[in-house]
């Protein structure tokens, strides 16, 4: 049973009564994916939100949490990794990709993206306001496919995942993303991951099963980093090193 919080609200996002305005609305091969916007003009700034199949996923009201991603993985690597590569798993509103592209010492950035209208609403839509120069940065390169195939059919090796495709490992956005945080898929996260490189998973609340889950499939050093958010309880970030 899906808990009973407000799905990936962004940090410190407050709830407000106002109507979003639909942007956006499509269906395709894994569900309903919607654009909305609040605010904006005389309102006050726009704040864009994605819906996945009826699910708040996230919005452009903070970001903290989605940055806090890129920089905990960045900081767990071991020390003197030259320019380490990062595979991000959703482009979302963008947030972790623009953080990872403002970052010099990131070398490639892969970031994984099942719906074409998402990354379509960052190329020629309104969420370009977020990930334009991370878009043009030469190391940013965006892949249309699914992440739980794309981590299973091998490939290059990556210093971190950092991983942002649902509301946490106890609440996905369709049943086959179960498989990511199955014991299999986090076996092919390990196996994706340089020495020594680390796994970031975002989530809407801290889950100690999942913790023991990541034990299970030989990470080391696992812990939880969380994000106070106005009511509720906080994201986190669960964050695992695979063994040298």
């Amino acid at each position: 049973m899906a808990p009973v919080l407000p799905p990936h609200q962004t940090a410190g996002a407050p709830f407000d009564q106002e109507a979003p305005r639909t942007l956006d609305r499509r269906e395709g091969p894994y569900g309903e994916v919607v654009l909305r916007q609040r605010g904006g003009a005389a309102e006050g700034p726009a704040v864009y939100e994605i819906i996945a199949n009826g699910c708040f996923l996230m919005d452009t009201s903070d970001g903290r949490s989605e940055r806090l991603l890129m920089d905990a993985a960045l900081d767990a690597l071991p020390a003197g990794r030259p320019r380490p590569a990062v595979l991000i798993g959703g482009l979302g509103v963008g947030f972790s990709l623009a953080r990872a592209a403002a970052e010099p010492r990131w070398g490639r950035i892969a970031v994984v993206e099942r719906e074409a209208a998402v990354i379509d609403w960052h190329r020629t839509g309104p969420l370009s306001a977020v990930s334009a120069d991370a878009l043009a940065d030469p190391r940013t390169e965006i892949v249309h496919t699914d992440l739980v195939g794309c981590l299973h059919d091998g490939g290059a090796p990556f210093d971190a995942l950092c991983l942002d495709i649902d509301n946490g490992p106890d609440w996905t956005v369709t049943d086959d993303n179960c498989g990511l945080y199955s014991p299999a898929g986090l076996a092919a996260c390990r196996e994706r991951l340089t020495p020594g490189g680390v796994l970031a998973v975002w989530s809407a609340q801290p889950s100690s099963a999942f913790e023991q889950a990541l034990r299970n499939a030989g990470f080391t050093g696992v812990r939880t980093e969380e994000i106070p958010v106005v009511r509720g309880v906080p994201d986190a970030v669960h964050l695992a090193r695979k063994g040298a």
